[in-house]
């Protein structure tokens, strides 16, 4: 499994923040990093650093929660946000930086609408619930895999109390 490198870099970091605005309909706001214990972090299958996993509000009110996350594809990665409700039910998810020639279709806000509403706990099947693309085999089936990982990491950081 790719884990998330050390740091999000400052550009997905810009892309992300644009795509919050952007989803919210808000141009301020502020991001709260949400920090899990290195022993709940070993727990999951999701990786969780200081600057990948936020708390957002909005005039001194919470709206929801974004995680940053990495996944690979055929010879590289891609970098995804996924935005939740207060619940941690899937507002909208988007690939923020695809870096392979083939397979960007997985970027379509059609296909990732598919995960909207999805929760901790769920799983979704490549193939039957995700619809697969040709030509996007790999990349589809990895931000699926990314999405279950995601989804049983919040199960197990809420059963744990961690968030």
């Amino acid at each position: 499994m790719l884990c998330l490198s050390a740091a999000v870099s400052q550009r997905v970091m810009k892309k992300a923040d644009k795509e919050i605005s952007k989803f919210y309909e808000i141009k301020e706001f502020t991001k709260e990093s949400i920090i899990i214990s290195k022993e709940n972090n070993d727990a999951t299958t999701s990786e969780f650093g200081a600057d990948n996993f936020f708390k957002v509000t909005h005039d001194d009110e919470f709206i929801g929660y974004a995680y940053i996350g990495n996944a690979p594809s055929k010879t590289a990665t891609f970098d995804y946000l996924v935005l939740f409700d207060k619940d941690f039910i899937v507002t909208k998810s988007k690939v923020l930086i695809y870096r392979e020639e083939y397979g960007g279709e997985i970027g379509s806000k059609r296909w990732l609408k598919q995960f909207i509403g999805k929760s901790e706990g769920d799983k979704v099947i490549h193939g039957q619930d995700i619809i697969a693309i040709a030509g996007a085999t790999i990349s589809t089936t990895s931000m699926t895999r990314a999405m279950n990982n995601l989804f049983e990491s919040l199960k197990v950081l809420n059963t744990n109390g961690a968030l």
